[in-house]
């Protein structure tokens, strides 16, 4: 039963890297489930014994960058011990991981804009919010995140919102965008925004970033 799972989860990882490799060359929307298969040199039954079809094989695929993604980002965030290195450091994360897997990269972002149906849409909202949860325990404790805000709407838009629009651009025209410039200007843009989002919240419910960071300094000292 073991070696049969193994063999499974082998199968279904060979399928999801020849998705990758297919969407790459060919693109999401020109990409069927059957060239998918040829590349993976699968049988048909052995496809959809592992996938209803091609909207649940995305999702998947979109399901494992999310693990890989947050992974690689939130073991570096975790280290930090003040708001303004958590920002900084998450946003220089993403832009490592980006510049280290374009591929996957690529995949997410077009991926993210598909209509999928089934559900999966929900699935994998339900699922980054899950992987979110230690990098949100993390930011909220440094006062970058509102204990009650929305992470996805923290993260993803306030935090990353401008670096996701960059990398989006340096995906479509690698020459057109310097990397150095990036990882230079955009944490200090993300900063600026978290402290003008935060000077918005509610100063009783989450304590000021300055005396967040004042306080970590003082635990520090002692």
């Amino acid at each position: 039963m073991a070696v049969a799972r193994s063999d499974g989860a082998a199968r279904r990882e060979a399928l999801l890297d020849a998705a990758l490799t297919c969407f790459q060359e060919r693109g999401l929307v020109r990409t069927g489930i059957e060239d998918i298969r040829k590349a993976a040199g699968a049988s048909p039954s052995s496809v959809y014994h592992l996938f209803e079809g091609l909207p649940q094989l995305i999702a998947a695929l979109l399901e494992r960058t999310f693990v890989r993604r947050y992974g690689a980002i939130t073991a570096k965030v975790r280290k930090t011990k003040t708001a303004r290195a958590a920002v900084f450091t998450l946003v220089k994360a993403h832009l490592a991981w980006v510049f280290a897997y374009p591929v996957e990269a690529r995949f997410m972002y077009g991926a993210l804009a598909l209509d999928l149906d089934g559900g999966y849409r929900e699935g994998l909202r339900a699922t980054k919010e899950q992987l979110k949860m230690d990098l949100v325990a993390h930011l909220t404790r440094l006062g970058v995140v509102e204990e009650s805000a929305r992470a996805e709407g923290v993260i993803d838009v306030i935090l990353l919102g401008t670096t996701h629009q960059a990398c989006r651009a340096w995906l479509s025209a690698p020459q057109a965008i310097d990397t150095k410039w990036m990882q230079r200007v955009l944490p200090e843009l993300a900063w600026g925004t978290a402290r003008a989002a935060r000077r918005r919240w509610p100063a009783r419910r989450v304590p000021s970033v300055r005396a967040t960071e004042s306080s970590v300094a003082k635990r520090h000292e002692s």
